[in-house]
């Protein structure tokens, strides 16, 4: 299968996650991540021998997957969510632009910064032009946020420098980050008690968009060219956001169309680079 197909897999699932989080929003967020990532790391049980992995192997996939998310919900914490949200989606630039800092071979031609630029300007279409309220004030909050798109920009780069391990493993990073967030649960959210109802719906994310999308991420970063992978991940925010119309109601409107002429053109062309 092409790279971009394993891409665009994890970004299909990844769209769904903003949906499935309204649709969760009463949950307190460690909770919720911690119950999703342990449940989507169950698929890789049966292959658990694959899991050794080298400590430092074992130390990048919490960096990745617990650190990405501990530092974001506590930038939506501290920062107007709008806002973080969209300094968090630096990560499919920061992916094109430190490419060449991590990976050997690799360069940064002007097409690769000018399609990620582009596509980062419509994720800002998106996310902003929804009708979101939007803050203009400081926040340490934005800090972690940039935090959050580093970890989870690097981790992805960084995956391709460590000594290569069976993309069952990421299991093992999921459970262990799991248990991590549910600890965070313990010491820093109120006891909640999950419904039937929550139960499916944090089933089917733990699943899909916190479970099968990283094993999808880890094969196309192992098989394909990381800057065309991250220009072709602003696709995230612009399908996150038109599920959430669809889900919504809501009609759309032209700031959704603008941000798809951005971020479309830019995967197309930032894709066909070399």
């Amino acid at each position: 299968m092409h790279p971009l197909l394993y891409a665009l897999g994890a970004i299909a699932l990844w769209a769904s996650l903003a949906s499935l989080g309204l649709s969760l929003s009463h949950l307190p967020p460690f909770l919720l991540t911690g119950l999703a990532l342990v449940i989507g790391s169950v698929p890789a049980w049966p292959l658990v021998r694959q899991w050794k992995v080298p400590p430092r192997t074992l130390a990048l996939g919490l960096y990745g997957l617990f650190g990405y998310h501990f530092l974001l919900f506590l930038a939506l914490r501290l920062a107007p969510p709008v806002e973080a949200n969209l300094v968090n989606y630096l990560w499919p630039l920061l992916i094109v632009v430190m490419a060449p800092l991590i990976l050997p071979g690799t360069r940064l031609r002007p097409v690769h910064l000018a399609s990620a630029l582009a596509g980062f300007a419509g994720a800002a279409v998106a996310i902003l032009g929804v009708g979101a309220e939007v803050q203009g004030v400081w926040s340490w909050g934005y800090l972690l946020a940039l935090g959050a798109a580093f970890s989870w920009s690097s981790y992805s780069l960084w995956t391709r420098r460590v000594p290569p391990f069976p993309t069952a493993a990421i299991g093992l990073f999921g459970l262990l980050s799991g248990l991590l967030a549910l600890a965070c649960h313990w010491l820093l959210e109120p006891a909640t008690k999950l419904s039937g109802h929550d139960w499916a719906l944090v089933t089917v994310m733990g699943l899909g968009p916190l479970g099968a999308a990283f094993f999808l991420w880890d094969k196309a970063l192992k098989l394909g060219d990381a800057r065309q992978i991250g220009i072709l991940s602003y696709l995230t925010p612009l399908a996150s956001t038109l599920l959430l119309l669809i889900v919504s109601g809501r009609p759309l409107t032209s700031n959704i169309t603008l941000a798809a002429v951005l971020i479309i053109g830019a995967a197309v062309i930032g894709t066909r680079a070399r």
